[in-house]
């Protein structure tokens, strides 16, 4: 089986690729605000109904990292990765059911206004932003550093200097559609994105299951056979196995994805979106019912690569298995590819390319969107919604250059520790501090201030010693060792981490600042977890 693509399939690769550009601009051209309206570019009016924002929202929670980086889990190393992707439905589930309405009803324009809306002023809303940006660059690093490699893979070349160009090139039109389309803009581009991926991934799905007559035991018993590892292939730990704790690793892993995936910045300021409680609750069964479906694609789409190329191929191609979504794509066509089978393998690529698009347009918003309203908006007492649209639209030049410029830097290293960066910031400061201050009545300012730096500053002095950075092979500097936190992600200890900083600042607030807390959370309580009123400001 070889890894090349063919001529046709480049060309048409190329063509698409091009056709969707302008066909996304143009969408960010007519349906972005065309007059100086805040709540129009922060949140399009709440305009689109239950099912296009729930489309919305797993476009934006389903990241190329998903696709890929997920795929290639599933493919290498089996039933962890299933256990990975599974992971991944159950954090948006979680969200669902336990975050989304009050974040709903407490939020108007990001996540420094759910946070600030018991606990006013500038240091909240600051930190906020600090901690959005924090989260969301690593993440937008991988996206922008897989546009190059993408492009590279699909089209053939290896220059570096093309690579490099095809970052630029692709990360100025993500500035572009996030400021030019703000939300309801970035959202029909994740919308396009969604039923394409589901779409052309469902077809691939079907064709992987005809070819083992439609039997997914013999998928996956072929799968084991062709892994080289046998029935480990189809049990717990392979992927952990090398750690001294596989077990404690895997779940370490697991609780990162679980807690910190949905509570990203990017995938909460979609919550804002919708005009009703009720319509938060239909956008997020939509939700959930699609990223569950793509669970299920990619699932069958990592095993039949496996069962089809070999492990071993797809270990080849890419150590991380990031290629294994494509490669499996490719294989499920056979030897002899008709010229449908040519289309639809361009439809899987230009979807994969949209994706990368739309995630890091959709980042760069959340991030402009808490710089111009957190920081400066609070700043400026008068400032007028002209002028802070236009803060808004230079701040996503300001976030997205000093992206293009790291991505650029990083594009040759393994860049699974940014991915896990990001999970566990979400996992170990956002997820607690939404959690306090939604629901504990005496969480202080104080409290919320320790949760988020101290739960960020845990996971980012951690970091560098796990194995993803150094002592690995596939770590980001093989050649050096300074490892010496024995686990995969910071989760294990981070998260009681970040939890246990918001109880002892709370605590250290005093008994005077807590009853006061309390007081304020009692007289919006109903509002916050029912949504009687949607409240401005």
């Amino acid at each position: 089986m070889t890894t090349q693509f063919t001529d046709d399939a480049q060309a048409m690769s190329l063509v698409a690729f091009c056709a969707v550009v302008t066909i996304t601009l143009l969408l960010c051209v007519m349906t972005g605000p065309d007059r100086d309206d805040l709540d129009e570019f922060y949140t399009g009016y709440g305009s689109l109904s239950a099912m296009r924002n729930g489309l919305a929202i797993g476009g934006d929670y389903i990241s190329a990292a998903t696709v890929l980086g997920t795929t290639g889990v599933i493919a290498l190393y089996g039933y962890d990765g299933i256990v990975l992707a599974l992971s991944t439905a159950l954090s948006l589930m979680l969200l669902m059911f336990l975050l989304a309405e009050p974040l709903r009803n407490a939020g108007r324009f990001t996540m420094g206004d759910a946070l600030a809306r018991r606990m006013p002023g500038r240091s909240v809303r600051i930190t906020a932003c600090a901690v959005t940006i924090a989260a969301l660059l690593p993440l937008m690093l991988v996206q922008l550093a897989g546009t190059g490699q993408l492009m590279a893979f699909l089209l053939g070349f290896s220059g570096d200097e093309l690579k490099t160009g095809c970052i630029i090139g692709v990360g100025a039109l993500m500035i572009s559609y996030a400021a030019i389309g703000g939300m309801k803009g970035t959202a029909l581009i994740q919308i396009l994105k969604m039923v394409m991926l589901l779409g052309s991934g469902a077809v691939v799905a079907v064709l992987v299951l005809s070819k083992f007559d439609w039997n997914p035991g013999a998928l996956f018993d072929t799968a084991a056979e062709q892994s080289g590892v046998g029935s480990a292939f189809l049990n717990s730990g392979l992927q952990f196995a090398g750690g001294p704790h596989p077990g404690l690793d895997m779940i370490s892993s697991q609780l990162a994805v679980v807690l910190g995936g949905a509570c990203l910045p990017h995938v909460t300021m979609r919550m804002y979106t919708a005009n009703s409680a009720r319509q938060v609750r239909r956008s997020m069964s939509w939700a959930v019912s699609t990223v569950v479906l793509f669970v299920l694609v990619i699932t069958v789409v990592g095993f039949g690569a496996t069962a089809l190329i070999g492990r071993a191929v797809i270990a080849g191609a890419d150590p991380q298995g990031n290629t294994a979504y494509l490669l499996g794509s490719q294989a499920a066509f056979g030897a002899e590819v008709s010229t449908a089978e040519t289309l639809l393998f361009t439809t899987v690529t230009t979807a994969i390319f949209l994706t990368l698009l739309a995630s890091v347009a959709g980042m760069i918003l959340a991030c402009a969107n808490s710089l111009a309203h957190d920081v400066f908006a609070t700043r400026v007492r008068e400032l007028s919604g002209r002028r802070e649209m236009m803060v808004a639209r230079l701040s996503a030049l300001a976030v997205g250059a000093p992206a293009i410029l790291l991505a650029t830097m990083v594009q040759h290293r393994s860049l699974q520790p940014l991915v896990t960066l990001s999970f566990c910031i979400g996992a170990s400061a956002i997820a607690p501090a939404l959690v306090y201050s939604l629901f504990w009545r005496r969480y202080t300012r104080t409290g919320l201030l320790s949760t988020l730096i101290g739960g960020s500053l845990v996971v980012l002095l951690m970091m560098p010693g796990t194995n993803l950075v150094s002592g690995s092979p596939f770590s980001a500097f093989p050649d050096s060792d300074f490892n010496w936190f024995p686990f995969t992600t910071t989760g294990l200890v981070s998260i009681p981490a970040g939890f246990l900083f918001g109880w002892l600042g709370t605590v250290v607030s005093g008994r005077r600042k807590a009853e006061e807390q309390r007081r304020q959370y009692e007289a919006v309580e109903g509002w916050i977890l029912a949504g009687a009123v949607r409240r401005q400001g």
